[in-house]
């Protein structure tokens, strides 16, 4: 007989900074053209409280250490962003092959948000995107305030080319209430969920059947507020200050018991 083991949790039982020894952040200007500045070790963008991380996106100047005076690349060519953020992340420390990954959140609001809670595989350094492979327990974009994905993207074997599989839920008060995030990964498929309702399942040998299926190796995961950019759109600067609330983050394997 399986039953789900606990193998890694995150609580939030203390205060101040995200625990150093589950957390790492990422800094700068990341990726997808988005428009915040992720900062590091800063209690204004990421702090510990009454048994909550808060997340807190804001519109604020703040210098860019990757400036590059003449440089025409998004990453370094302004000398300061206009918005913050902060994204988490276990990447180095902990990553896993299968299981039940399941967050407990509230979601900001307002156009431009976008909040994230999502795995990359743990060979991303060395193999880059889409190899490595991406697990999106949960993304929500601020001008579908209803919505929430749930989507992986694997490459096809075709240069950089990748294939996008996902689902999405219809769900009243994102922002206003705490939901329950989770996938389980097996061997075979991810079904995703809210609140312990299916509403997708991926079919891993989709992916490949061979040793290249990213799906069959350890992810790592990344919980961030990403502002701005393509999919979320302009940002909406009367909404902000906008919090990205997590309540626990909770890891889950199978284990046999007779």
């Amino acid at each position: 007989m399986e039953s789900w083991n606990l193998v890694w949790s995150e609580e939030f039982d203390y205060k101040g900074l995200p625990d150093p020894e589950k957390w790492t952040f990422e800094v700068g200007h990341v990726r997808n053209l988005e428009q915040q500045y992720y900062t590091e070790q800063r209690l204004e963008n990421a702090v510990v409280k009454r048994g909550k991380l808060v997340i807190t996106g804001r519109k604020e100047k703040f210098p860019n250490a990757a400036y590059e005076p003449g440089s025409t690349q998004w990453r370094t060519s302004k000398p300061y962003a206009d918005y913050t953020s902060a994204s988490i992340t276990t990447q180095v420390l902990y990553a896993w092959t299968y299981g039940r990954v399941e967050v407990r959140a509230k979601l900001p609001k307002g156009n431009g948000m976008w909040p994230a809670i999502w795995m990359l595989g743990d060979n991303f350094e060395e193999v880059g995107w889409p190899y490595a492979g991406e697990i999106d327990i949960m993304e929500h974009v601020g001008k579908e305030p209803l919505e929430v994905h749930g989507t992986v993207h694997f490459p096809t074997g075709k240069q950089d080319e990748f294939v996008s599989n996902g689902g999405v839920v219809s769900k009243k008060g994102l922002a206003r209430k705490f939901h329950v995030f989770a996938i389980e990964w097996s061997e075979g498929k991810i079904d995703f969920f809210i609140n312990d309702i299916l509403y997708h399942t991926f079919k891993i040998d989709q992916a490949g059947k061979g040793p290249d299926n990213p799906f069959r190796n350890p992810h790592f995961l990344i919980i961030n507020l990403a502002m701005g950019a393509n999919w979320p759109g302009p940002i909406d600067d009367k909404v902000l200050p906008q919090q990205f609330i997590i309540d626990y983050v909770r890891i889950y394997q199978k284990i046999f018991k007779e």
